[in-house]
C-alpha cells in the first residue's frame, strides 16, 4: 500500500514528541511536515536529521499554521495529526473543519499512543488549564520525594524555541545550565525553582533519549507537565491539578478534560482565594466525570520577599506569561500579592506598554492591570523593559516563577512573590507519593 502523507500541527512540543515517537522511523507513513503557531518564531525552522530519523536525512519542514489548506493541497496530504494543547474544545473542531475541507483527514493520537514507560516509577503533574498550579504541586511533589531518601529528577513538558539538534537532550543543574542552553523566560519560570533547591531538570526534544539519561541518575522520575497536556511517560501516579477560579474550563479545553478523566489523584488547588460555591462546583465535576479519582484539597497562599517595598506604593505587576494567554486568566500571584501587602495601586500598563507587550495586552483583552512576562527573545525582553522604565512605578511585583531581576534591566526595585503547596488534611502529596513507592518498591 501506498505511504500515508502526514502533516502535524503543533506549538513546538507535542508535535515533535508524536512524530519521535509514533511516526520516526515507520515506513507506513511519510509525515510532509509541520505547522506551528502560539510561539512566536518558531516556524520557518528544519526538524533537524539528527533528530528526524533514516527516512528524513534532509529533515522535515516547519510551517505557519496559517498555510495549512494550502499545505494540504500542494503537498496531497492524508492525514492531518493535531499535536499541541490547552485549547477550546470548539476550536480544535474548527480546525478539524478546515482541514475536512482542504480534502485531508484529521487525527488525534491518544496517551498510551504516544507515551514512553519507564523502569522507574513515574510521577505525572498535569492540570485542566494552564496556570492550575501545576509548578507548586511538583516542587511538593520533590520535598516528599527528598525527605524519603530517593533520588528523582524532574523532567519537563518541551519548550525548544532554538537549535533544535543542540536542544535534543538538555540537562539543567546551575544558573550558568540557563545562560549556556540560552534559556528564555518562559523556561526560567520552569526550571528556576527547581535549580535554586538543588533538584535536576532535564528538557529538550528527544524524550526517549532524555528518559534513558535521566533513568541513570534517579530512582523516580517527576513529569512536570507544560499547559495542560498529556503526561510524555507511562505515570504510574497521575496527579492532575483543577482550578476553581475557571470552573467550567474543567471540561471545555483539550487535553485538559482528558487529564481530568485520566487522573488518579486530582488537586483542587485556590481553594484560599476561590469563591466556596466555585470549589464545592469542582469537587461536584470531578465526582461526576472521575468518581475513583483521590481529591486533594490544597491552597496556593502568596508570599514576597520584602512586603515593606509595596505597601502605599504604585506597583506594576508582571505576571506568569502562559497563565495569562493560554490559560485565559485575567491575573495571577502578582496581584494577589499586590493586594494582600497593600499596594496603593496596580498600574494599567495600556497606555504606555511597547512592541509585544502592548500586542499580547490588546489581543488577551481579559488580562488586567498587569503585564505578562513575555521573554521568548531578546526583542521582547527590551519590550518588556521599555514597558517597565515607562510605568512610571514606584516597585515592580514580579509574580512570574523566574526571577526577572536576573534578565531585565530597569531602574525600580524588583519584589519577587513565591507561591508553594499547602494541601488540607488528607489525602495528601505525602500520602499518595508513599503509597506509590510502597507499591513500586
Amino acid at each position: 500500500m501506498p505511504k500515508s502523507r502526514v502533516l502535524i500541527m503543533g506549538a513546538a512540543g507535542r508535535d515533535f514528541h508524536n512524530f519521535n515517537v509514533y511516526f520516526r522511523d515507520k515506513d507506513e507513513h511519510e509525515v510532509v511536515a509541520f505547522t506551528a503557531t502560539q510561539i512566536p518564531n518558531i516556524t520557518g525552522r528544519m526538524y533537524p536529521p539528527s533528530l528526524a530519523g533514516k527516512l528524513y536525512p534532509k529533515g522535515i519542514p516547519i510551517h505557519e499554521e496559517s498555510e495549512l489548506e494550502d499545505i494540504i493541497k500542494r503537498e496531497e496530504i492524508d492525514e492531518v495529526v493535531f499535536s499541541y494543547s490547552d485549547i477550546p474544545h470548539i476550536d480544535v473542531m474548527h480546525k478539524a473543519s478546515r482541514v475536512i475541507a482542504a480534502g485531508a483527514d484529521f487525527i488525534l493520537l491518544g496517551a498510551r499512543s504516544t507515551w514512553i514507560p519507564s523502569s522507574k516509577p513515574v510521577v505525572s503533574v498535569c492540570a485542566t488549564r494552564t496556570g492550575s498550579g501545576k509548578s507548586q504541586t511538583t516542587r511538593k511533589v520533590c520535598e516528599v520525594l527528598e525527605a524519603m531518601g530517593k533520588t528523582f529528577v524532574v523532567i519537563r513538558h518541551p519548550m525548544p524555541y532554538g537549535d533544535l539538534a543542540e536542544q535534543a537532550v538538555q540537562r539543567f543543574a546551575t544558573y550558568d545550565d540557563l545562560a549556556r542552553h540560552k534559556c528564555t523566560i518562559e523556561e526560567r519560570e520552569e526550571y528556576e525553582p527547581h535549580i535554586e533547591r538543588g533538584w535536576i531538570v532535564y528538557a529538550g526534544v528527544d524524550y526517549g533519549a532524555i528518559l534513558k539519561q535521566a533513568e541513570a541518575e534517579a530512582d523516580v522520575i517527576l513529569w512536570d507537565g507544560g499547559n495542560n497536556d498529556l503526561p510524555f511517560y507511562k505515570p504510574d501516579l497521575n496527579i492532575v491539578v483543577a482550578d476553581p477560579h475557571r470552573v467550567q474550563h474543567q471540561t471545555t479545553s483539550h487535553p485538559g478534560e482528558a487529564n481530568l478523566r485520566m487522573a488518579g489523584v486530582i488537586v483542587v488547588n485556590k481553594v484560599d482565594t476561590a469563591p466556596k460555591e466555585d470549589v464545592e462546583a469542582v469537587i461536584h465535576l470531578i465526582k461526576e466525570v472521575n468518581p475513583g479519582a483521590a481529591i486533594i484539597m490544597a491552597e496556593s497562599p502568596v508570599t514576597v520577599d520584602e512586603p515593606d517595598l509595596i505597601k502605599g506604593k504604585r506597583v506594576l505587576v508582571v505576571e506568569d506569561g502562559p497563565t495569562l494567554t493560554h490559560g485565559d486568566m485575567g491575573y495571577g500571584a502578582g496581584i494577589v500579592a499586590a493586594e494582600k501587602y497593600g499596594a496603593a495601586e496596580c498600574i494599567d500598563p495600556r497606555p504606555f506598554a511597547v512592541g509585544d507587550i502592548k500586542a499580547t495586552l490588546d489581543k488577551f483583552t481579559q488580562i488586567g492591570n498587569l503585564i505578562p512576562a513575555m521573554g521568548y527573545g531578546d526583542a521582547q525582553i527590551r519590550d518588556l523593559e521599555a514597558t517597565i522604565e515607562a510605568s512610571g512605578a514606584d516597585v515592580v511585583v514580579n509574580g512570574s516563577p523566574a526571577d526577572i531581576a536576573k534578565i531585565v534591566k530597569v531602574g525600580v526595585p524588583i519584589v519577587r512573590v513565591g507561591y508553594e503547596l499547602s494541601e488540607i488534611g488528607t489525602p495528601n502529596i505525602e500520602s499518595v507519593v508513599k503509597d506509590l513507592m510502597e507499591t513500586r518498591g
